[in-house]
């Protein structure tokens, strides 16, 4: 069905397929958090005093590892419809990135509660709707780098096979739930260590401001109507000056920024007055408004006001304005802290590719974009494929995120899922319905420990990764506000998969978005001359349909951000 078949069958049922998908999303997303113990978002722990920060939250986490669930009845499998028929059709004829894999056979060790979308051979796996309609494991190919297909892989593997995909809006809606259910600590900080964190608490007025009349222009402060005496002295200069009441019908002259004196009624600017100084007398050249070129105390705020609320991030202006305001320290969340594990043994870290090794793209581009998120990143960790070494860096993390690259399809070497099982890893997504990134995943380590976020290997299925899970995740730890969604028409026709969302790189031009080439699961070009990426449904888009924009982080940032503050 054409996507204007499909708008003209919504509008002819009643409530549209929209709501229907995001209902059935919400469900899912409730359902998969309550796996894991998901429970209210504790308050901001207030700080312990000027410069004292405290600890990181203990191991024990807000959200719990599952409680057995006891097995359900046995359900007889859905015979297959033909929409199903269909998809197989389709994922059979959409090339090399559509291909599901082999069937494989579980074989990694037994768990005392059964991860999400594993099944074991002794006892059925908890009930859980699927999050979206069965699919392919067919991104696989852009776990590995290298970008081999599952047809280089052997038929069987330890690895457990996915049987579905998380739809993409559920799995975004999970991620950012999961990261506001980890509760907010707070700490005091100076303001000059304080840019890029979130506000823990409000900033209010300590004063009003401006706290005294003043002068907004340099020029004459003049009391009555005209023309004045011009009073003897120096006259007012910012931070020195008399607190005397100006008579009437005199002038003083006064500096931009300095304390008005009692009485005083106007500011002429100098360039609208004549002074006589034979006469000592001052004219204006133009009419004079009582209260002109006057700053009045309290203009801006009242002592009590509340100048940014909660949640803010702290950008240069908001230092600016604290520091107006009399702060000398701000409360905010510690940014979120992220190990990023680089698998693979076919990459290099310099130099030109040769005899198979490529360049590590990831690690050069993870920390950077991270950063932009507004996260402190430790120096990317080279593993290699060794399920041992991946196994003691997750056990030995002590991030609030870890991010892996590769090795998370079912591949000889693709370790992710059979260290997860084996350290009791709560596994929350596993693949979710969108190309490029297909085969990524949304773990919680076992006792308290980390999320950990999966990317495929391939670059632009690892930027869908990111953004698809490790962002609104890492916005809901930092206590930072969702990003506004909003749509853009696309300027041509956009093709897309069949029963995926896809994932474009655009450029906005005007007031709409173009799409850009090279836009495959290996490539960057593509992504390095973007703005945003372009949320394409199932099925594709016509010339002059809107579709919602997911911004870049460094769309609108300046130099001096550091990328810290979208």
């Amino acid at each position: 069905m054409t996507a204007h078949g499909r708008e003209a069958a919504s509008a002819d049922g009643g409530r549209s397929a929209e709501e229907e998908r995001a209902a059935e999303e919400e469900r899912a997303v409730d359902q998969a958090l309550a796996l894991v113990g998901h429970k209210a978002r504790a308050r901001h722990r207030p700080p312990e005093g000027p410069g004292e920060t405290p600890p990181k939250p203990t191991p024990s986490s807000p959200v719990s590892p599952p409680s057995p669930v006891s097995p359900p009845s046995p359900v007889s499998p859905p015979s297959p419809s033909p929409s199903s028929s269909a998809a197989a059709a389709d994922s059979a004829s959409a090339g090399p990135e559509s291909r599901p894999e082999p069937g494989l056979t579980p074989s990694s060790p037994a768990r005392s509660a059964p991860t999400p979308g594993a099944a074991t051979p002794s006892s059925p796996a908890p009930v859980v709707p699927p999050l979206a309609a069965p699919a392919s494991t067919a991104d696989s190919a852009s776990s590995r780098p290298h970008g081999a297909s599952s047809a280089d892989r052997p038929a069987s593997s330890p690895h457990a096979h996915r049987t579905g995909a998380t739809a993409w809006h559920a799995a975004r809606a999970l991620a950012e739930r999961l990261g506001r259910a980890a509760p907010l600590t707070a700490h005091r900080l100076p303001l000059d260590r304080a840019l890029g964190h979130v506000l823990a608490e409000a900033v209010v007025a300590l004063t009003d401001l401006p706290s005294f009349d003043t002068s907004a222009m340099d020029g004459w402060a003049v009391a009555g109507p005209g023309p004045w005496t011009v009073k003897e002295g120096e006259g007012l200069l910012a931070g020195r000056g008399s607190t005397e009441p100006l008579p009437d019908g005199q002038a003083l002259r006064i500096a931009t920024g300095a304390r008005l004196p009692a009485d005083a009624t106007a500011v002429i600017r100098s360039e609208h007055a004549h002074c006589d100084e034979a006469r000592r007398l001052l004219y204006a050249g133009r009419e004079v408004v009582q209260g002109q070129d006057i700053r009045p105390r309290g203009q801006e705020c009242r002592s009590g006001d509340e100048l940014l609320p909660a949640g803010t991030v702290v950008t240069p202006p908001v230092l600016g304005l604290a520091a107006a305001a009399g702060y000398d320290a701000l409360v905010a969340v510690p940014r979120p802290r992220v190990d990023v594990l680089v698998l693979g043994d076919e990459l290099l870290t310099a130099g030109l590719p040769h005899d198979g090794l490529i360049r590590d793209a990831l690690g050069p581009m993870l920390a950077p974009w991270l950063r932009a998120l507004g996260a402190e990143v430790a120096e990317p960790r080279r593993l290699g494929d060794e399920a041992g070494a991946l196994r003691h860096a997750l056990v030995s993390s002590d991030a609030d995120l870890i991010l892996t690259t590769g090795g998370t399809a079912a591949g000889p070497v693709d370790h992710v899922h059979p260290v997860l099982a084996e350290i009791g890893a709560d596994l929350l997504v596993d693949g979710v319905a969108v190309r490029p990134g297909h085969p990524m995943l949304l773990a919680r380590l076992a006792e308290g420990g980390p999320c950990l976020v999966g990317l495929p290997g391939n670059p632009l299925a690892a930027v869908s990764g990111l953004l698809t899970l490790a962002e609104p995740l890492l916005r809901g730890i930092a206590g930072r506000p969702a990003q506004d969604r909003y749509r853009a028409p696309v300027r041509q026709e956009v093709h897309g998969h069949p029963h995926d969302t896809r994932l474009i790189p655009v450029v906005h031009r005007e007031d709409s978005v173009v799409p850009l080439h090279y836009n495959g699961p290996a490539m960057l070009r593509g992504i390095a001359a973007a703005d945003g990426l372009a949320v394409v449904p199932p099925g594709g888009v016509r010339s002059g349909t809107e579709v919602e924009i997911l911004d870049l982080p460094w769309a609108s940032a300046s130099p001096w951000t550091e990328g810290c503050f979208t």
